[in-house]
């Protein structure tokens, strides 16, 4: 991935971050429940972009295998500090460069990350390779761009260092993915301190079920 990438601020930030989304628990708390009811314990599932890994051990239990994974050692390291299930496994990976085999997971979970990545095409590339045929991606993201008070909180973000490279409002985020050879079958706009768009999605020239929103 390229090293302007934010890679740097999260390795700083990995023992705020839990503080950090905080400030959202409400809005997770509604996507963690969406997923679960998604994932099924036959489900081979990635989650990349998974941070100190909130998610990752709320969900693992849902499932047959969590590979959790995120680009930042640290990240990793707070992670691994967590209590968490044998079903899960957390590694350093580069969602843009996947060292798994074509067709391997029946579902990716990306949260939050599409847009911080300064080539997230490269990103849904690598999903589209590495799910199975009727696999599903789920991908919430901040559309933060949708609101005054999200762009303000952009601005302040990008003032700490942080860099958000994709400002989209939610329809331009649920574009995007259809543009990348996605057939969005599921969403919803969130409020919150940031928008939320939750987006579920099949690849399209892949087996699929349900119709494009």
């Amino acid at each position: 991935m390229d090293r302007n990438d934010n890679k740097g601020f999260w390795d700083r930030w990995a023992k705020r971050y839990d503080r950090t989304i905080s400030i959202e628990k409400n809005t997770y708390a509604q996507i963690l429940h969406r997923m679960k009811e998604k994932l099924d314990r036959d489900m081979y599932v990635l989650e990349l972009a998974c941070g100190t890994g909130v998610l990752s051990v709320q969900l693992a239990g849902k499932v047959k295998m969590l590979e959790a994974t995120d680009f930042s050692e640290k990240m990793i390291e707070q992670a691994k500090r967590r209590p968490y299930s044998a079903r899960l496994h957390f590694s350093v990976q580069d969602a843009t460069a996947l060292p798994y085999a074509p067709e391997t997971f029946d579902a990716v979970i990306i949260s939050n990350a599409l847009h911080i990545m300064p080539f997230p095409e490269k990103a849904l590339a690598e999903i589209r390779r590495v799910l199975k045929p009727d696999g599903i991606l789920i991908a919430p993201t901040f559309t933060a761009a949708g609101s005054v008070f999200g762009r303000l909180k952009i601005r302040m973000m990008e003032f700490s260092g942080f860099q958000v490279f994709h400002k989209w409002k939610p329809q331009e985020y649920l574009n995007f993915l259809k543009d990348n050879g996605f057939t969005v079958t599921d969403r919803e706009v969130y409020g919150g301190a940031l928008a939320l768009t939750y987006t579920e999605a099949k690849v399209r020239d892949k087996k699929q079920r349900g119709v494009e929103i």
